[in-house]
């Protein structure tokens, strides 16, 4: 069965840092790109980072360059999240999700994404 677990969210404050972890289980994992996703309250879910599963390409939405920080580890079948200098508008619910034969340019598309995880929640206080 194919499986990815979002976990490591919770509540820190403005400044601080949380690492989100998403393990998964059923398929190639190493043959994956695997992307965060974030949703806000009444707003659309956006892309946050990404990273290949081939040659180790990494991205990031603008609002979080410099600050998150994305990598892998193949042989427990997890990708981490750090986050670092978070701010109030990084709450969101993170959804990680895996997707197999992505481009660049497709890397934020949720369409592009063939698996996704539960979310975990993320709350940053003033």
């Amino acid at each position: 069965e194919v499986q990815l677990q979002a976990s490591g969210g919770g509540l820190v404050q403005a400044g601080g840092s949380l690492r989100l972890s998403c393990t998964a289980s059923g398929f190639s994992f190493d043959n994956y790109a695997i992307g965060w996703f974030r949703q806000a309250p009444g707003k659309e879910r956006e892309g946050v980072s990404c990273i290949s599963g081939s040659d180790g390409s990494t991205y990031y939405a603008d609002s979080v360059k410099g600050r998150f920080s994305i990598s892998r580890d193949n042989a427990k079948n997890t990708v981490y999240l750090q986050m670092s200098s978070l701010k109030p508008e990084d709450t969101a619910v993170y959804y990680c999700a895996a997707a197999q034969g992505l481009i660049y340019s497709d890397y934020d598309k949720r369409s592009r994404y063939d698996y996704w995880g539960q979310g975990t929640q993320v709350t940053v206080s003033s």
